[in-house]
């Protein structure tokens, strides 16, 4: 496919907080959906590739990028297909939705020739949140160009009761066959959890200020948000968890942040993954609820400096 130039995107500095700098891109992937990489270029020791969990977008992970600058490292954020400012996959835009994990791939080679024709510095490392730690993983075992990668959370699997988890594989794969994959997944909603929910109670973070952030920006650009996922994504998200428990832990120096509050992926697939990770390392945070990187400032502080140290040894 021919390059054409790059065309900026919408980008809304003033929710995202982060570094001076930053600016999105609009990037055609190869099956020709338009999807939208956040960059915030400055950075002597590397390029952090920042792969967003699911309903999140460029503007959330303004912080983070600030973190990782002040840490010597550019980031680049990417809006998944089906989320943020990326095209929707379906009519009902609020249902993320996804046809094949391995599609995100698609995006992934996208970001990687924006990276190239940017000239970000190099060398080039990974950082992922929750499904964006089921995309990091499939691509490192496809031999993604980068030296490290750190995990916050990763949907190795997804958390759900125990009385659902025979039921939710059937239910999936039988919403395929009868034309029913664009319906709303069970027991999700068709709301933003993050615009709709109270701070108390929630299972993202334990810091208000944080809460405040992350709400602000889907209240004031209900564009960015999501609800819940289709039947079709769940299957595709089940098909994925179990493939990619079948494959050997790809050899890549490794770090895993995980809450002992989680509530939103399944835990054993996480430790039975990093039990057998030959140079890579589970890290518990105590009290911390799922979004590590959106935690309490000692909790925020710790992981980044975690993730640094482990960017800054594999050089």
């Amino acid at each position: 496919m021919t390059e054409g130039p790059l065309l900026t995107a919408p980008f809304y500095a003033d929710l995202a907080l982060g570094p001076e700098g930053g600016e999105a891109f609009w990037l055609v992937t190869e099956d020709r959906l338009r999807i939208r990489a956040g960059v915030w270029p400055m950075g002597t020791k590397g390029t952090v590739l920042l792969f967003p969990g699911r309903t999140e977008y460029v503007e959330k992970y303004g912080l983070a990028a600030a973190d990782l600058q002040a840490r010597g490292y550019a980031t680049v954020a990417i809006d998944w297909r089906g989320q943020g400012l990326a095209d929707r996959m379906l009519d009902n835009r609020m249902l993320g939705h996804v046809a094949r994990f391995q599609d995100y791939q698609r995006d992934v080679q996208a970001v990687l020739g924006l990276i190239r024709r940017l000239g970000l510095p190099e060398p080039l490392y990974l950082l992922s949140h929750s499904m964006g730690g089921a995309i990091a993983l499939r691509a490192l075992i496809s031999g993604l160009p980068v030296k490290a990668a750190s995990f916050s959370a990763p949907m190795w699997g997804i958390a759900m009761a125990s009385w659902m988890r025979p039921l939710v594989q059937p239910m999936a794969q039988l919403s395929g066959w009868f034309g029913q994959s664009h319906r709303l997944a069970p027991s999700t909603s068709d709301k933003s959890y993050i615009a709709e929910a109270d701070f108390g109670g929630n299972v993202l973070t334990t810091d208000p200020g944080m809460w405040r952030y992350m709400k602000r920006q889907v209240t004031e650009r209900p564009e960015l948000a999501l609800a819940g996922p289709s039947m079709g994504w769940l299957q595709a998200a089940l098909a994925e968890c179990r493939e990619l428990a079948l494959a050997p832990a790809p050899d890549y120096p490794a770090l895993t942040a995980l809450g002992t509050a989680e509530k939103v992926v399944d835990l054993a697939p996480i430790h039975l993954r990093m039990a057998g990770w030959r140079g890579g390392r589970l890290e518990m945070f105590v009290g911390a609820e799922h979004e590590i990187p959106m935690e309490t400032p000692d909790r925020r502080k710790r992981f980044f400096d975690l993730t640094a140290g482990l960017f800054d040894s594999n050089r």
